[in-house]
């Protein structure tokens, strides 16, 4: 044990934080992990969010008020009000929650990222660390990737898609996309079916695939109902964390400090300890420590939703039949990044139930950006911790987005209407989507239709931003240090340059992989 108390503490037992804390204290380090949620069992979660289809949970009241945050919300687009934005909350964080997409990124966006300045971060450099975390039924054989590590990854048999599955999959066929079997494997596109982070038919968080199999540990001790409020420092080196547990004020101490509170969080506990943007730290009654662009940069991927009025035949016959087996990955144009577009299908709708849509059986396809270049903020309302940031994801703000979501819309639209997808609805797909049909083909309506009903895929990323030391962007170095302070690092998605082109949580759980590594 540290004469300190422990060698690390670490902030958030969500897909980094866990990964992160569950290596290190295997490697020696004495780890405090604190978590603001409640800390439980691989056995005491609910069954409802072991299903497959995350819909089933989120749709229930009592279930979600357990595992997600209440009360954290975010303005989608600059013409949208604020709405809730979905964070995991406990152990497992919001990998206790999602859609189970366990999807790397294509490999080009890590060379991009050393490129800009995160030298350690190529795709030489984290390729070995996914394939070291996963445990791949179908291609664990390949080199890119693993068996035996500790997150499944199982893909449904096409005998076990849905039927918006299929008719996506046909229709993107019949369209030009090539098949791609592995999405994962390095520099794929086309047509896939999702990798899915589960094992015969129930979620594995990180909660069951770190932390349980760590928990007799002398080495990790795990506490729940933890809300950090700021960092403390001795002079210019962070020396621990001040938190809340069950209304009283407590400190622990670590030779080093890491925060791992996710993209909402970690930004928040950084600002409330006086790291931040000056100017509005002292709007806050915040005393400056070090003035950095905390909280600026916030990336998501923007989505359009088409909704579907199935046939009974192609709905979902059970409530935990998978809402999400494929994917199509595409170039929106010559020139343009590889696989900026993604297209997914949706044999249930999740945003319309979450929301109590009764409208079933639905489901629907959607298109996303899945490179973007609009940026968001994020900042306190108050340096009090129980009050959560004020988030404005800015989505579309950046002309160059707003562009190719208008021309996805539109050849989404085109596939909708093609037979394959008219095999499975009970309607016209127009009449089921009135406005947005009613505004294709006017450049300046249907871009007041995307930014008015744009949502987020659940991908936040970028507001601590790693990158060189001498770029005024950067919030960390490649090493995940905090500018300025010693001692301090920030391990989640809020630290990536940029949204990657893929869903986020196999590259968070990636990046506590590799630091546990690089912290020595």
């Amino acid at each position: 044990m540290s004469t300190a108390g422990w060698d690390l503490i670490v902030v958030g037992a969500g897909s980094a934080g866990a990964a992160l804390a569950a290596r290190s204290a295997r490697q020696g380090r004495s780890v405090l992990l604190l978590e603001a949620g409640p800390d439980y069992r691989s056995a005491q979660m609910a069954e409802v969010w072991r299903s497959p289809n995350p819909g089933r949970a989120l749709s229930d009241p009592a279930a979600a008020q357990t595992l997600v945050w209440a009360d954290v919300n975010a303005a989608r687009t600059e013409r949208q009000p604020q709405a809730p934005y979905w964070r995991g909350l406990g152990v497992g964080g919001s990998s206790s929650v999602n859609g189970q997409i366990a999807i790397r990124p294509p490999m080009a966006d890590f060379d991009d990222w050393a490129a800009a300045g995160c030298v350690g971060w190529s795709r030489r450099d984290v390729l070995p660390y996914f394939a070291k975390l996963e445990d791949d039924e179908q291609f664990g054989d390949a080199s890119y990737h693993g068996r035996g590590g500790p997150t499944p990854i199982f893909r449904m048999p096409k005998e076990r898609w849905g039927g918006v599955d299929a008719a996506l999959s046909e229709a993107a066929s019949a369209a030009g996309h090539a098949w791609a079997p592995d999405v994962n494997a390095p520099d794929t596109t086309g047509v896939s079916p999702y990798p899915i982070n589960s094992r015969e038919g129930r979620r594995v968080s990180v909660n069951d695939a770190y932390l349980e199999p760590a928990r007799g540990l002398s080495t990790l001790t795990i506490r729940g109902g933890a809300l950090v409020d700021k960092v403390v420092f001795s002079g210019g080196r962070a020396v621990g964390v001040r938190m809340l547990v069950d209304g009283a004020a407590v400190t622990e101490y670590a030779d080093e400090v890491i925060l791992s509170a996710g993209v909402i969080h970690s930004p928040a506990i950084l600002m409330r300890s006086g790291i931040g943007p000056g100017e509005h730290l002292r709007e806050v009654g915040v005393e400056v420590r070090a003035d950095l662009p905390v909280g600026r940069g916030m990336q998501d991927h923007p989505m359009i939703v088409l909704g579907l009025p199935l046939t009974p035949e192609a709905a979902i016959k059970s409530p935990d039949d998978r809402h999400t087996n494929v994917c199509v990955r595409y170039t929106s144009a010559p020139g343009a990044h590889v696989n900026d577009m993604m297209l997914v299908s949706l044999n249930q709708n999740v945003l319309a139930m979450a929301a109590a849509d009764t409208d079933l059986p639905a489901g629907g396809v959607g298109v996303w950006l899945n490179q973007t270049f609009s940026r968001g903020r994020l900042e306190l309302v108050s340096a009090d911790p129980a009050r959560q940031p004020e988030v404005h994801e800015r989505m579309l703000s950046d002309g160059r987005d707003l562009s190719r979501l208008r021309d996805g819309v539109r050849a989404l639209a085109e596939l909708a209407r093609g037979p394959r997808i008219a095999a499975v609805v009970r309607d016209d797909v127009a009449s089921y989507n009135p406005a947005l049909f009613a505004a294709l083909d006017d450049d300046a309506a249907l871009d007041d239709h995307l930014l008015a009903t744009a949502v987020d895929a659940q991908h936040g990323t970028s507001t601590c931003r790693m990158g060189a030391p001498a770029d005024e962007t950067t919030v960390v170095d490649p090493s995940c240090r905090v500018l300025g302070v010693d001692r301090l690092r920030v391990v989640d998605a809020s630290v990536l340059p940029s949204v990657p082109r893929a869903n986020t949580n196999l590259t968070a759980i990636m990046i506590g992989e590799l630091m546990a590594d690089r912290l020595g």
